[in-house]
């Protein structure tokens, strides 16, 4: 019997890590753990999130830089902060940000 976890945040949504301090949208959702072993275990074990729940694709930044970021839903919480984030790659995804609500349009899918 296989274990169907659903996502608690959505494509678009801002989110922050619950014990680093970063932030970023959600450009794309595994439903479990889809990453290397190698990945897996450069986690510290007392900080190694279960692999049976949804995992995240941020585009992310912190003070310093802005990067891509992998991370179980157990880490992530809504970010409370209203601004956009700055990653360069914003506009490969989103078409916008929609400030009111805090969160990022897609953009439209072409199909050739």
């Amino acid at each position: 019997m296989s274990i169907r976890a659903e996502a608690k945040f959505q494509i678009g949504q801002i989110v922050r890590h619950r014990l680093f301090s970063f932030r970023g949208v959600i450009f794309d959702v595994d439903p479990v753990f889809s990453n290397t072993e190698e990945w897996w275990n450069s986690i510290p074990a007392e900080v190694r999130p279960r692999k049976d729940q949804p995992f995240y694709h941020l585009l992310a930044e912190n003070d310093e830089t802005e990067y891509v970021a992998y991370v179980s839903e157990q880490n992530l919480q809504v970010d409370d902060n209203a601004e956009p984030v700055r990653h360069p790659q914003i506009g490969d995804y989103f078409a916008g940000f929609d400030k009111a609500h805090s969160r990022y349009t897609l953009k439209p899918r072409r199909a050739h």
